[in-house]
Order: structure tokens, then sequence, then C-alpha cells
């Protein structure tokens, strides 16, 4: 009797040359450098914090980062989804973490950092039971909502802050255009390994121009030791104010939508097999100790980031070792201090032009996912429709929601929350209603439930 040949291996667990590995972990790694480093420029500059305190913070981000990915990528004891992920601080709860930190104080905000975390186990066996509200017209919608509301939040990174004389400054944004074409160009141009990174070679293009033009400042990079070892509670001892964590605690709820929509998603690129709902909860989890983790090295949330499905689309290496060794490089350079200020002396222009080829990489994938939607039904039309429309408004429109209470402005003002939220309940009014009722009134349903068994 002839047995069935058993399938291969999951394209996201094959092992590749550790060269390539290498290659790209450090694309990966490039690529969400920004999110770090602006992370804690934010928090140094909001707190008026000195080089004492900002670069053993800007070695603990990166640890956390680091460590965080390693567990997303090899994914021990159901802790990790075992995807290529990578893993920052996420933009929305720097702002609050910095909004609690300057009402109370640097105690109290990682304090409501690690409320959050142990939230995230709290409240994921409840979360778990809503994973199949999200089909695929929920999930595309949540792409498209990640991409729009991340290059408006790296694109005001090149040009800068609105009331600052050097807003929009032309040099910064022809370096930022010039590293993205830069990118288009090693796209076009090359094959094999040298195509998959084509996004690291644009923005070492990008970081010549840059170099040539007298834009990058090394002076600081040898300052100070070689080895830096991140301090534990380096605020002191943590409090906690349920309160004031509050706002944290409710956006964990968000992070955790914006987790199950890139766990499915990043799922489907990689080919893996089996229901990809399984993951969301292995996902969540790594956040959840990730963020424990930080907390107690003075950061923000460590979560997955949504630029992990565009460089994964981007490079067509789906193996999990890929960000094993971006984990590993982000360790590095947290502990080898000369490289966290090399990673932070990086030009902002060059670092967020190419997250907004990423970015927009994220966009593709999700109408990508739209295309196999019919958008001639009545519902998916209407949920498209209304998703978008309450998903775009906080983004194109800051402030759209300040007239309305503190509290309700985390969630209303947070454009890919809103989104997919309305995209979830929209869905259901349309697809799971309509079907119950179409049951209910239906006269052949009626007399096939009377028939005798």
């Amino acid at each position: 009797m002839s047995r069935t040949a058993s399938p291969g291996p999951d394209p996201v667990d094959e092992r590749l040359p550790w060269l390539t590995a290498l290659l790209i972990g450090l694309q990966h790694v490039l690529v969400m450098a920004a999110a770090p480093i602006t992370a804690v420029f934010l928090v140094g500059q909001a707190m008026g914090f000195g080089a004492d305190i900002t670069v053993p913070l800007m070695s603990a981000t990166f640890l956390a980062c680091g460590l965080g990915t390693l567990l997303q990528s090899f994914g021990p004891w159901g802790i990790g989804a075992r995807l290529p992920f990578v893993q920052v601080p996420g933009g929305a709860p720097i702002v609050i973490f910095l909004a609690i930190a300057q009402a109370t104080d640097m105690q109290t905000a990682t304090g409501a950092v690690i409320l959050s975390g142990l939230f995230y186990f709290l409240a994921l066996p409840f979360f778990t039971r809503v994973l199949r509200f999200f089909p695929p017209i929920v999930i595309g919608t949540m792409l498209l909502l990640v991409a729009v509301n991340l290059v408006k939040i790296f694109g005001g990174l090149i040009t800068g802050k609105v009331d600052s004389p050097q807003f929009a400054a032309s040099p910064d944004i022809l370096l930022a255009l010039a590293t993205m074409a830069a990118i288009v160009i090693c796209a076009r141009v090359f094959t094999g390994v040298l195509r998959r990174i084509s996004v690291m070679l644009g923005l070492v293009a990008g970081t010549l121009i840059a170099a040539s033009l007298g834009a990058i400042d090394l002076s600081g990079v040898a300052d100070g030791p070689l080895i830096a070892f991140p301090q534990l509670f380096p605020f002191g001892m943590p409090k906690f104010d349920i309160i004031a964590s509050l706002p944290l605690i409710i956006f964990s709820v968000v992070s955790m939508t914006e987790a199950t929509g890139q766990t499915m998603a990043t799922a489907e690129i990689v080919g893996k097999r089996g229901d990809s709902r399984a993951l969301v909860p292995r996902n969540i989890r790594a956040d959840a100790l990730g963020s424990l983790f930080g907390g107690c090295l003075g950061t923000s949330l460590i979560i997955t980031s949504g630029e992990n499905i565009g460089i994964v689309r981007a490079t067509g290496v789906r193996s999990r070792y890929v960000t094993v060794a971006a984990g590993f490089l982000l360790i590095i350079i947290a502990l080898l201090a000369p490289l966290g200020h090399l990673a932070a002396s990086l030009p902002t222009p060059v670092v967020a032009g190419t997250a907004v080829i990423v970015f927009a990489i994220i966009g593709v994938m999700g109408i990508n996912i739209l295309r196999g939607v019919n958008l001639n039904e009545h519902g998916n039309l209407y949920t498209l429709a209304s998703a978008l429309a309450m998903g775009l408004l906080p983004i194109v429109v800051p402030g759209f929601y300040s007239d309305f209470p503190q509290h309700l402005q985390i969630i209303l003002g947070n454009g890919l929350a809103m989104g997919t939220l309305t995209a979830v309940l929209v869905n259901i009014l349309f697809q799971c209603m309509g079907r119950a009722a179409s049951r209910r009134q239906s006269p052949i349903t009626a007399a096939n439930d009377q028939e005798p068994r």
C-alpha cells in the first residue's frame, strides 16, 4: 500500500543561507529603525531628557524590539506567531504614553505600559471569540487604512513640523524622493538576491547622497562607552494608576485588532498552511510579553509592526529566519553603543522616504485582497464605503473629534481603529443579520425545517 508523500515544510519555515538571511534581516532592521529612533527622540524632546537618559533609552528600546522579534519568529510555548515579524514601538502608543507621562510622571507611564501588557493576557480569551468577524473585506480595508495612516505619519517626518522654519524644506523633500526613486530603480534593474534587498540598497543610496551633501553628522558616533546595558526601571519603580493607565489599556484592544489583520495578511503572503486565525493569539501573547519587558526598561508598548507586511511583500522572502537574523541584529545594536548612535544618525528623510514606499506596498496588498471581494454586492459596497469614511476622516482631517471627550478621542481619533470597527459592524449588519433574516423569510427553508427526520 503506497503512502501519499507528506507535503514539504511551509515556506515560512525554510532555513535560508546565513548570508542571505543576514542581508535581508538587515534590510528589515534599516526599514524598521525609524520607529524606535523616532519614539525615543519624541520622548526625549517632550520630557526634556539629556543624552545621559536618551542614549540608554535608545538602547533599551532596540533591545526590547530585538527580544520581541525573536519571540515572534521562534514562537516558543505558544508565544509568538512564527511568522516574519519585527516588533517596534507603535506610533499611537507613544503619543498616549507621553500624554500619561506629562500629566503624571514617567513612573506612572511605565506602570501603564506594564498594566496594558497584563491586560492583553486577560482580554485575549474574550477577543479570540470575535475573530470570525474578520473576513477578507475587513482585512483588506484595514491594510488600506494602515498604509494611508503610516504614509501620513512618515510623510510628516520628511516635512517636519508645520510651525517649524524648516517645514517642507526642498532638500529634505528631494532627498526622500531620491531615496524612493533609488528603491524603484534597484527593484527594476537587479535580479535575485539584489532585487530582494532593493529597499536596503535604495536606503544606502539615499544615505550616500545625503553624505555627499553634508547632511549626516557622525561626530557623536564614537562618544561614550562601547557596550551599553539598559537599566531596569530607569525612572524608578513604576506606579500603577488604573485611571491614568486607562487610555493605554483601551488602546491595547485597538492593538489586538491591528494584530489580527497583520497576522492574517502576513500568513496569506507567506503561504502559511492551516487556519491563520489560530496564529492571532500567539501574536498577541508575544506583543503582551514584549510590552511587559519594554515597560520594565522604560519604553512604551512594543508591538507587531504593520511595516512587516510591506517589507515581506517587497522582498518576496517568506522565511521567518530572516526576522530571526533581524532580532539578533537589533540586540547587537542595543548592546553596542556606537551602532545605536550610527542608526540614530541616519537622515530622517532617507529613512522616512524608504518607509513610505514600504507602507504604500501594504496598501497595494489591501487592494489586492479587496479585488477578491464582490463589490457589486450591496452589503460589501456599503461595508467598504462606510469603513473608509470613518477611517479616513480622522487621518486626513486631524482634530476632527477634538470637541469630543478626551477618552472618546482615543478611539474616534484613531482612523485605523474606527475604520476596522466600522467594517466589522457594518459587515455583520449586512451579512450575518441579512442571512438570518433571509433564512427566516424563505419558504423553502421553512419547508425543509418542517420535514420529518
